[in-house]
């Protein structure tokens, strides 16, 4: 050893050498030892080592093991009682902490419950090691100890683990696979006869992307708003008072922003109209308080998990009911197959935004678009596709196994909002053998059959269809126009905006019609369709919109443009007070076009399916008299509805 070594350097050097100096030193410093090395001699007469102590403390086999020194024992705190007492406290407060922050679900279906638990176990057995002062000797002494501190929350811990695997394995779908395709009922139906034809000017144009461009751009107009508030990223499909429109409550900009503006709440929410492209601020009179947005108790999460401890919800969705005030629809959430399997709904909760009151309600009311999420349906439906054959089925044989494709969309019907998604084989082709609509809120579906292209084939046709201009399509949304079922999209350019629309036959997707907008993009879609003999020559007109669906717009034109499209003559105006041209008319709608002139005060008639992203397309026009100087000013365009 190094030590050994060290030692015989030693003895070398001093053995049998006259160092009377060296011995001097040591002993005037009270010390008979050098290095664990026992010297002896007198200081004139030089001196010799004895290696016998270093033997013997190195562990020799000329000496003795030295004694080992004894450990203190560790004191326990207190009495019995009183360390439980601490053990208890200390885990509470632990749990307490844990609860207000992670929000678990006090609930055995619930994986996260289990962790809850099981960290509460974990610390009361590190408190009662600690309060009980580490007892025992040796690994047996020491292990019979830690048993004794921690019997209880041994079991309990084990019990829970115990349950989980029982609960897990009676949840596998390899054993339950027929009750995982009961999860959803689907009905088959007709397309033609089910689904009724929808006018040009009821069709959702705007995607989610989209409206968030008008969203932020609207918050931008407001100085008020604009440098405390963004806004959030909701935009929930909902139909309000007959009419298909996004949705989405304003955020704070960052914690500073909400610590300032927290007692007033957030001001306001936006109303995007998915048809005329209109954002509509609604401001309102007592800020929301109770949002995803907020912190500590008003935190929607939060307010919930104090209020249902033991309930399970799906993600809050907000919406505003028929009068406009603001909800955040919570679906609760249930496992119906073992503990952990077979997700489905049951009801939902509504918090009011504004006051925080709630209510569950297993059955919720009609304006409650958005129950079972897109996600959930689309599981279910899956499950269903896979398994109705049997589980190996679905890996050997494959027999009639279908499963949605990817992507889905929200068509409105009626009051309901419904989810829209393809169903094909599991080959993995190119082609549907039909698509799937469920009701959102009541989970009723209906399967329809109808081969053809899938969703993103039809939106690579009619990417196709404008390549030149490098537009991007949306994914679709499926109508019933002409008794075709037809898959329709907005055309995009790089800045997200829209700037066409097209329309895409399910059956046969090399019929592909576009149009700057949804009424020229219908009408030469139907005449498309007739070329093809697929309809006949009664069908080819498109639905005129009702009276009281006709809007105006009042201004004295600036300037006026005009170009000639597939041998008609289009006019462009440009209102005083405006940079951009607004208005776009035919020639053969609007007759009195070519008369126009610079400074003529005009009124113009448009319907809401004919907005652009740019311009309004006009159906007819009313010459105003010019104002006089007396007259107030109404240079600038105004619009309005004509009842």
């Amino acid at each position: 050893s190094i030590r050994r070594q060290r030692q015989m350097r030693i003895r070398d050097r001093y053995n049998n050498v006259e160092q009377p100096h060296f011995v001097a030193r040591l002993r005037a410093k009270g010390k008979e030892k050098f290095m664990g090395i026992k010297f002896s001699g007198s200081d004139a007469g030089g001196f010799r080592f004895d290696f016998s102590g270093a033997n013997s403390a190195a562990g020799g086999s000329e000496g003795s093991a030295a004694p080992k020194r004894e450990r203190k024992p560790r004191k326990a705190v207190g009495t019995p009682g009183k360390r439980i007492a601490i053990n208890t406290l200390v885990t509470l407060l632990v749990g307490a902490v844990y609860f207000y922050l992670e929000l678990p679900a006090i609930n055995l279906h619930a994986e996260e419950f289990y962790g809850f638990v099981l960290l509460l176990c974990a610390v009361y057995c590190g408190c009662a090691l600690l309060t009980s002062g580490f007892q025992g000797e040796g690994a047996k002494g020491y292990f019979r100890f830690v048993k004794k501190q921690c019997t209880v929350p041994f079991f309990l811990a084990a019990g829970l683990l115990a349950l989980a695997v029982v609960g897990g394995v009676a949840s596998w779908v390899v054993f339950r696979a027929g009750s995982y395709q009961k999860l959803l009922t689907v009905q088959s139906g007709d397309f033609s006869s089910e689904i009724a034809e929808v006018a040009y000017d009821r069709i959702p144009m705007l995607d989610k992307d989209s409206a968030e461009k008008l969203g932020d751009r609207k918050l931008g107009e407001l100085s008020d708003m604009v440098s405390q508030f963004e806004v959030s990223e909701d935009y929930t499909q909902i139909n309000y008072h007959g009419r298909p429109v996004r949705v989405t409550p304003l955020r704070y900009g960052d914690i500073i922003k909400w610590f300032n503006n927290r007692s007033a709440g957030l001001p306001a929410y936006l109303i995007i109209d998915m048809v005329d492209q209109s954002v509509d601020v609604v401001r309102l009179d007592e800020g929301m308080k109770y949002t995803t947005a907020e912190h500590f108790s008003r935190n929607l999460y939060r307010h919930l998990r104090f209020q249902y401890p033991t309930f399970m919800f799906e993600e809050p969705v907000f919406e505003i009911d028929e009068d406009g005030t603001p909800y955040w629809v919570c679906a609760k959430k249930e496992k119906t197959i073992g503990l952990f399997g077979g997700t489905d709904n049951n009801g939902a909760v509504l918090v009011n935004a504004v006051t925080g009151e709630s209510e569950y309600l297993t059955e919720p009311p009609e304006w409650v678009d958005h129950v079972y999420s897109a996600e959930l349906i689309i599981e279910q439906y899956d499950y269903y596709g896979m398994y109705h054959n049997g589980f190996i089925n679905s890996i050997l044989g494959q027999r009639d196994v279908t499963v949605t494709t990817d992507g889905y969309n929200y068509i409105a019907e009626g009051d309901d909002v419904y989810l829209y998604t393809g169903v094909t084989s599991v080959g993995g082709d190119e082609s549907n053998v039909g698509f799937l609509l469920s009701n959102q809120r009541t989970k009723e579906t209906k399967y329809y059959p109808c081969a053809g292209a899938t969703e993103y084939s039809a939106m690579d046709s009619a990417e196709g269809q404008v390549q030149n201009l490098r537009y991007t399509a949306t994914f679709p949304l499926l109508l019933n126009v002409a008794e075709q079922p037809t898959y329709f999209m907005a055309l995009k350019d790089a800045s997200e905006l829209v700037k066409m629309y097209a329309m895409v036959n399910v059956n046969q997707y090399q019929i592909v019609a576009t149009g700057a907008t949804v009424a020229e993009c219908e009408s030469n879609y139907r005449q498309m369709l007739r070329q093809s003999n697929l309809i006949s020559d009664d069908q080819t007109g498109i639905d005129q919109p009702v009276e009281t669906d006709r809007r105006s717009l009042e201004g004295v034109i600036a300037e006026i443009r005009s170009a000639v499209v597939d041998g008609n003559s289009i006019y462009f105006l440009r209102f005083t007070g405006e940079t951009d041209f607004t208005v776009r008319m035919s020639a053969a709608d609007v007759p009195y076009a070519p008369l126009l002139n610079v400074g003529d005060r005009v009124r113009v008639w448009y319907y809401d399916g004919h907005v652009s992203e740019f311009w309004i397309e006009a159906c007819d026009l009313e010459l105003l008299p010019v104002l006089t100087p007396a007259e107030p000013d109404d240079a600038q365009p105004s619009g309005g509805v004509d009842a």
